[in-house]
């Protein structure tokens, strides 16, 4: 069964992964922010169902203004989950960049690149990030720097915090927590030295795969006096890893995002 339900999604996946091409390259330059925005999220909500992962929220996420989104890495599937919820420019790694497909996607769905080692690329980032929340956009990182088994969380890196307390916009820490068939696992885990093919294999083959994604209470208002970014990073991260240990679903969930394709 898992590779009959593999063989049946790889087409329209790929057929999808197409049309987004085509749309950024024929599309996006011919329309409006707002409308590229809705795109990315429908195109997302599709994806997540084509390969069969539905996605639950609980609390309350920022639906309006500029927020930075903290988010716990798992798997390529975090930032389409994030976009689900409300279309979100993310901060990547910028070898994702040269990737091919994935980093022409990524590229054009408004990802912002940081060249890790070089010195004032944390600098060119931040202006980045200012400039979306100039417009009040949502944007995301994942303060791990690397995916983990999503049944803890790596220490974070505090830099990428700096340009949220320097806008006064609301820092709002996101836990992703997936489970398979009801229990808790890293099966949707893209760590080591996977390959994405050997990802995709195990994620589009496998059925009764969800994530929960908790929103937390922003760790401070807008326009109020924030702490300095080592100690956002210490309380982002004591929010996340407290929502991660949690083996149960935490709540009932307030939405459902996206359904499963069988």
């Amino acid at each position: 069964m898992n590779v009959l339900r593999f063989a049946w999604r790889v087409p329209w996946v790929v057929m999808l992964v197409l049309a987004g091409l085509v749309t950024i390259a024929l599309v996006y330059p011919w329309i409006g922010r707002r409308a590229r925005l809705a795109i990315k999220r429908q195109w997302s909500r599709l994806l997540l169902a084509l390969c069969g992962v539905r996605t639950e929220i609980v609390g309350q996420p920022v639906q309006a203004g500029a927020v930075l989104w903290v988010v716990n890495h798992v798997s390529w599937l975090d930032i389409f989950v994030l976009n689900v919820v409300r279309s979100t420019t993310f901060v990547a790694k910028h070898e994702i960049r040269r990737w091919p497909v994935i980093g022409w996607l990524a590229a054009g769905a408004d990802t912002i690149f940081i060249e890790r080692g070089f010195r004032h690329a944390v600098h060119r980032v931040g202006q980045a990030m200012k400039l979306r929340f100039e417009r009040e956009q949502a944007v995301g990182f994942f303060p791990e720097g690397t995916t983990s088994e999503g049944l803890d969380v790596l220490p974070f890196h505090a830099n990428l915090f700096e340009p949220a307390r320097q806008s006064d916009v609301l820092v709002q820490s996101v836990a992703l927590r997936y489970f398979h068939e009801g229990q808790r696992s890293p099966l949707a885990a893209f760590v080591g030295q996977e390959s994405l093919v050997q990802n995709l294999w195990r994620v589009l083959g496998a059925r009764g795969l969800s994530v929960e994604l908790v929103f937390m209470t922003p760790l401070a208002d807008a326009n109020h006096d924030k702490p300095p970014r080592a100690e956002m990073a210490r309380l982002s991260r004591e929010q996340i890893r407290q929502a991660v240990l949690i083996e149960r679903p935490i709540a009932q969930p307030q939405d459902e995002a996206s359904g499963s394709s069988d």
